[in-house]
């Protein structure tokens, strides 16, 4: 059997961040450019960063919450890009501002179906929710990672969450041990 960590990929990161100071959004929308502003729609600045992919989401506060990155250096990498556009629009921004990753989402693949039914009775009520008529899978809350795992019957799995990178394999882990254990991970 291959071991399913293998299979672990990063699909978003979302981190968050400030300047400290209380913004303009409506100026800095103009002055910015690729910058999206509409307040009918969303209450923040939508700066979106092509190389590492991502969109800031920047607001009034002077909050800035980063997603769509594929890693935490990306996360890192991107943020530095908005701080240097909003540095070149005279608007004062720390050297280094606290960066701090809210929620890591990776998928995974356990390479087996799974029979839901028999995980939702085998991981206990108490921790899992499974409604396949409202949603295709099965809902599992670890308290050791802190993560929600969303299992599905094509052994695909959907980590989040997480706020390091290794939450994942922990998280895949003990899924793995877990459903080893109760002998529903047999071919």
């Amino acid at each position: 059997m291959n071991d399913p960590k293998e299979t672990i990929n990063i699909e978003n990161v979302v981190a968050s961040t400030g300047i400290g100071q209380e913004l303009d959004l409506q100026s800095v929308a103009m002055d910015l450019e690729g910058a999206d502003y509409d307040p009918e729609q969303f209450p923040g600045l939508v700066y979106r960063t092509q190389h590492p992919k991502s969109a800031a989401l920047i607001f009034r506060s002077g909050k800035i919450v980063c997603t769509g990155a594929k890693s935490t250096d990306d996360v890192h990498e991107s943020l530095q890009i908005v701080f240097d556009k909003l540095r070149e629009l005279n608007i004062r921004v720390e050297d280094d501002p606290e960066i701090v990753v809210q929620n890591i989402v990776t998928s995974a693949d356990l390479g087996r179906n799974l029979n839901l039914n028999a995980i939702a009775v085998g991981l206990g009520l108490e921790n899992t929710e499974y409604e396949p008529e409202q949603f295709p899978g099965l809902v599992y809350r670890l308290d050791e990672p802190s993560v929600v795992a969303l299992l599905f019957g094509s052994g695909k799995l959907v980590i989040t969450g997480g706020k390091q990178p290794s939450d994942a394999e922990e998280a895949v882990d003990k899924i793995t041990e877990q459903l080893s254990s109760l002998g529903l991970l047999e071919t």
